[in-house]
Formats: C-alpha cells, structure tokens, sequence
C-alpha cells in the first residue's frame, strides 16, 4: 500500500473502513464464484462438444476417427459398438472439438447415450451419419460371415433410426436459448459416386423424398431460426484414400471448414 493510500485510509471513519472492505471482499468473492462458469464457457466455445449420430455400419467411429486424426481404433471393423466413444480434436491454434460417437445399435446403452448427448449434457452441433443404403449389415448374434441386406431394407433402417435421433435433438432445441448446428455426412460415397448428386438431394431439406420430409418435420419443430442444416459428402472414413488432391481429402476439408464455421472457429 502506497503511503497516499495509507493517508486516505486513516482518515476514514470505522464503518467507511468497513464498508470498503466489505465491498473489496464481494468483488473477490464475485470473481471466485462466477470463475468456474466463466472458464467452462470459454472451454466450450473453444471446444464444442458434437454428437455422432447414425444407425450401425455407416461409418460414425471411423469418421470421428479421421476428423481427431486419431489411427483408426482396434476392432472398428466388428459392426455395433456397444459403448459411447469420444474423441478429441486440437489444432495448433488452441482449437477443437471433442465428439462423442453414439451407438448405432437400438440398445439401452445407445438410447442412453441419446440422452446424455441431447438432454443431460447438451451437445453443441450434430454429425448425423448416413450411407444412402450401404451401411455395413450387422450380423445376427452368434453367426460368421458376411451379414447381407437389401440396399431398401437399409434405407428403411436408416429412416427408422434417423426418427428417433430427430426427436431427441427437436426437444434439445426447444429447450435452448441458442442455435444448434447439424450437419447430415453422406459417407462411402466412393460406393457410388455416379449417384452422389442424386444422395445428396434423398438427405437434402426440400427434396421431397422420406429423408428430407423428416428433415423439414425437425425444422418445424425445433424452429428455422434455432437450427442450421447442411448436407455434405465425405468418402473413405478411415482416411485411406485421403491422398493430396483427392476428391476424399477435398469433402474432408470441406467438412472440416463447415464445422469450424459453424462453431465461430473462422
């Protein structure tokens, strides 16, 4: 204390005294307390936190994966995972996302994790995962082999799935004081990229088709103005074919840039 402050102090009567360092010790107290919240805020505004989302085979672990440069995990080969994975991506500007990958199997660990990711613990921004009917097949407990399915029985499924993940992030929006983000990732378009543009329009709001109707039921339902939906292509998840120049490393990067964008990265 300088001796200006000393001189101010001592000329102050007792209940000014006190007054003052009452007020100082609030101030402090404010800072403390408030703190924690100030620095999750600030945590989640450089690292929002995504759902992905899709039924079993398209491709969700494999995708997180690839956007957390992470080796592509052990095992991601057997179709269904029975737990909830996370991932963490950073950048060397201090920047990231952290995913948690939801569980395609209609099980109660997927059901549960829906409403950890949409309710208890409330996800900034979707990547919904789909695969315009060439999801791998899951195979029936106890067999071998390749399970097969029809490439409609497949869409179907999809469809059904998508209508529960739909539900759950119509409820999360209505809820908030904020906009969300979605993002629909048409992956393995290598399978048929003569149909890519016609798989875009199927997952596009406005199209007309079972998708897209789903889709505009969720806008009317969340409200146009608390939900931004984006349609993307991304092939080869697990990064093989990711080669400079290559279509796969372009729809990454767009996937990427969207997503930074969207979360007031850029």
């Amino acid at each position: 204390m300088t001796p200006s402050s000393r001189s101010v102090r001592s000329s102050l009567s007792g209940p000014a005294r006190t007054a003052i360092g009452t007020s100082i010790a609030g101030g402090a107290l404010g800072a403390l307390t408030n703190g924690p919240g100030h620095l999750t805020h600030l945590f989640r505004g450089r690292f929002p936190t995504v759902a992905v989302t899709g039924m079993t085979g398209v491709g969700k672990t494999r995708l997180a994966d690839t956007l957390a440069r992470r080796s592509p995990t052990l095992g991601s080969d057997d179709v269904g995972s029975a737990t909830m994975e996370r991932r963490t991506r950073k950048t060397a500007k201090g920047r990231g996302f952290r995913f948690r990958v939801v569980p395609g199997d209609n099980a109660a660990t997927r059901l549960s994790a829906l409403d950890e990711v949409f309710h208890d613990d409330p996800v900034d921004g979707v990547l919904h995962v789909v695969a315009y009917g060439h999801a791998t097949p899951r195979r029936t407990g106890g067999t071998t082999g390749v399970a097969q399915a029809a490439r409609e029985e497949l869409l179907a499924d999809e469809l059904e799935d998508w209508s529960i993940t739909a539900h759950r992030i119509a409820s999360m929006a209505v809820r908030r004081d904020r906009p969300i983000w979605l993002v629909v990732v048409v992956t393995k378009t290598d399978l048929f990229e003569d149909e890519l543009d016609e798989a875009v329009r199927y997952y596009s709001p406005g199209s007309g088709s079972p998708f897209a109707r789903r889709l505009d039921e969720l806008r009317s339902l969340a409200g146009g103005a608390k939900l931004s939906i984006d349609v993307l292509p991304m092939a080869a998840p697990d990064g093989t074919k990711l080669g400079k120049g290559s279509a796969a490393e372009r729809q990454l990067s767009a996937l990427e840039t969207r997503m930074a964008q969207l979360s007031g990265h850029v």
